[in-house]
Formats: structure tokens, C-alpha cells, sequence
């Protein structure tokens, strides 16, 4: 088994994640995200992101920060749960095109006044220390060129006890199940995802960079030297994807 330092090597090893060019892609596929999204999960995306916000135990007087919030769906997910949701929810991202297309769908929902989104890095919150009881980023986590350094800030953002929900892809480990994944990572999601999105990097980029990011035990390590506690990671769906729950 490779120890976390050659996985870390392995990692840095992997596809470009300057933010610059991270932005630029999602920028260029954000029209089409939440349809890709949708299609290429057979609609599990649903499921995952609901999981994810159960899990932050939401009693109606909290305020969520969403980092990486892409087109909203995590926040507007959470905001709209027949039980309790957050008060108030902050979505955060640095691609402007993918945060348009989460201002219409949060206008269109008529949440606006509870809402607010910005634009910032993972890395570097633009928020105080303390101000969040919750956080989620849902399929982010691996495109921030240094995990480490959001977690960390991330920690930061939340109060003492403040819960995390990360949800994040993973290799799956039973044989045959990861060779089949690996078929539809490599052959078939990357030409659907071009075909829909116009763009040739962006299906290329997806199976590249869960290749690459770390172990759902490693990244569980991270989160604990990050400073969160009660760590767990629940695998989804066979493992094809992993809710890493935590406290601040």
C-alpha cells in the first residue's frame, strides 16, 4: 500500500490544478454542469448532495458556508428541506460563469435575502473566524491546489463544534467493480461530457484528478491534522463516492 507522502507526490503528479485554469474550465462547461451532472451520475447526485446536508443536523438557526459552491445545488438543496434548514446559507467559488448560473437558480427559488454568494479561493474564506455553524463543498475538495491549506481555513471559518460535510469521489476497491468504474471513467463519461459540454479538457480533467486524490483514509488523516474531530468517511453508492463527516 502506498504511504500518504507517495500518494501526496502522486497527487502533485496529476493534472493542472492552478486556480487560474481550474476556473477557466468551469467556467466553460457552467451552462451544461448541472445537466451533466444529473446525466452522468443517473441522477445520484441528488441523493449524495441530500445525504450530505442530513448529516449537518440543521435546526433552523444556522449559518451554512458552501465552498465550492458551483451552481448552488448544496445550498439550495439544504434551504429547501421540508425539516429544518439553515437560516441563512454563503455559497463560495472563484468561477463568475458558475456563480451566474447559481444566482438565477437561487433568484428563481426566491431565496436571494438568505443566500448571498461570493466570489473567493478555497484557500483564503473571505469570511471572519467563527462566522459559519456548518460548511459542506461537494466535489471540490480535489480541484483546490492545496486541500491541506482549505481545510485548515475552513476550520478557521466554522465555530467550535461546527460540522463539516465534504462529498467527494473515490477509487472504488473490489476488482471487478473498479474495473468497470474505470471503463466508464476512461471510455465513456469523457465523451459524453464532450460531446454535451463543448469542451475537451473538462471529461478529460474529471477521471484524471480522482485517479490522483488521495485515499479516503488518507484524506480522513488530512481532515484530523486540519484540527477537525470525530472524523468519519461513509462510502456511497459501492465507494464510487465518499461523505466525509467532521467537527470543528
Amino acid at each position: 500500500m502506498a504511504s500518504a507522502d507517495t500518494r501526496s507526490a502522486a497527487a502533485a503528479a496529476g493534472p493542472d490544478k492552478s486556480p487560474r485554469k481550474i476556473a477557466g474550465m468551469f467556467d466553460a462547461i457552467a451552462r451544461r454542469y448541472d445537466l451533466l451532472n444529473h446525466l452522468l451520475s443517473g441522477g445520484l447526485d441528488l441523493y449524495w448532495r441530500a445525504r450530505a446536508v442530513r448529516e449537518l443536523r440543521f435546526t433552523g438557526r444556522e449559518v451554512l458556508l458552501d465552498v465550492c459552491t458551483g451552481t448552488c445545488d448544496v445550498m439550495l438543496t439544504a434551504l429547501k428541506r421540508r425539516e429544518a434548514g439553515p437560516r441563512y446559507a454563503v455559497g463560495l467559488d472563484f468561477a463568475d460563469a458558475m456563480l451566474r448560473v447559481g444566482q438565477q437558480k437561487v433568484a428563481e427559488r426566491g431565496v436571494g435575502a438568505v443566500a448571498p454568494l461570493l466570489r473567493g479561493d478555497a484557500m483564503f474564506l473571505p469570511v471572519a473566524t467563527g462566522a459559519a455553524d456548518a460548511a459542506t463543498i461537494a466535489f471540490g475538495i480535489r480541484n483546490v491546489y492545496d486541500p491541506h491549506a482549505a481545510l485548515v481555513d475552513l476550520h478557521r471559518a466554522l465555530r467550535p463544534g461546527g460540522r463539516l460535510a465534504i462529498l467527494e469521489f473515490a477509487m472504488l476497491t473490489a476488482p471487478w467493480l473498479r474495473a468497470l468504474y474505470g471503463w466508464y471513467f476512461r471510455a465513456i463519461l469523457p465523451k459524453i461530457g464532450r460531446m454535451l459540454s463543448k469542451h475537451h479538457d473538462a471529461y478529460t480533467y474529471l477521471p484524471e484528478s480522482v485517479g490522483t486524490f488521495y485515499r479516503p483514509d488518507e484524506f480522513g488523516a488530512m481532515l484530523t491534522r486540519a484540527g477537525f474531530s470525530g472524523v468519519r468517511a461513509v462510502p456511497l453508492t459501492f465507494g464510487v463516492v465518499y461523505l466525509y463527516v467532521a467537527q470543528a
